[in-house]
């Protein structure tokens, strides 16, 4: 599953411009330890055929749900039963988002203790993966616009950490991610799978992660290099403003 992901940009480029859109600028600050039931930033395309940066709240709650209160469960979506399930099916179709992120979270059970990694991409600050949205009405008028995360299987480097990880979308398919005109999602099914492991990089970091009142750029930091998988070790996250 993912379930916890961090945003900051960096000093040269915009997310927006770092995924090769032109979205209106929101404000959005850096940010290192977002998490479900928060708005933050999607790429969509709006009614109007337009490319945008838009905040929805991670947690998808369908059109014809009768509570909002499913949001929390439905952060995630399996990419294997996307295309099937009621809660699922017509955003796969219809209502597909890009999620922007400097990197993500999971966690890797060690005995009675789960030691936090942070996954991101080699040479690739910001990078995006796959989402799904739908905007709820209630009976009131209020309106919700939400989004779940796709997941697959993990790739080599996710696999002994967790047994899933998020779909990323390759820079070169965005657009066909966000294509509109297709309406029966034809052909997504080979962007479902895996992003190529020796393309990724991951580090363990501080448990101080494990609590969402923590936000700073210390949590992205390795904690213990010696337990550093993928080779590579962090940078410090630059500071700047996002979007």
């Amino acid at each position: 599953m993912c379930g916890r992901y961090a945003l900051y940009g960096n000093k040269k480029r915009k997310p927006a411009e770092a995924l090769q859109f032109h979205g209106e600028d929101i404000d959005f600050p850096p940010r290192y330890n977002l998490s479900p039931m928060q708005p933050l930033p999607v790429s969509v395309v709006d009614d109007s055929g337009r490319l945008r940066l838009s905040l929805m709240t991670w947690g998808l709650v369908p059109a014809w749900s009768r509570n909002p209160a499913i949001g929390a469960r439905l952060n995630n979506a399996r990419a294997e039963t996307v295309a099937e399930k009621p809660a699922f099916r017509e955003s796969w179709r219809r209502r597909r988002c890009l999620v922007p992120m400097n990197g993500f979270y999971e966690w890797q059970r060690e005995g009675g203790y789960r030691q936090p990694y942070y996954f991101s991409l080699r040479g690739q600050e910001v990078f995006a993966l796959a989402g799904i949205h739908d905007r709820w009405r209630g009976p009131d008028g209020e309106t919700r616009n939400t989004f779940a995360v796709l997941t697959t299987a993990p790739n080599t480097l996710m696999a002994p950490v967790h047994d899933r990880m998020p779909v990323i979308v390759p820079a070169s398919a965005y657009e066909t991610w966000l294509d509109p005109r297709n309406t029966t999602a034809r052909g997504l099914e080979v962007l479902l799978a895996p992003y190529p492991a020796d393309e990724m990089q991951a580090w363990p970091v501080t448990a101080r992660v494990n609590s969402v009142r923590n936000d700073d750029a210390a949590l992205v930091e390795a904690a213990g290099a010696s337990a550093t998988i993928g080779a590579v070790l962090p940078e410090p996250p630059r500071q700047g403003l996002l979007l």
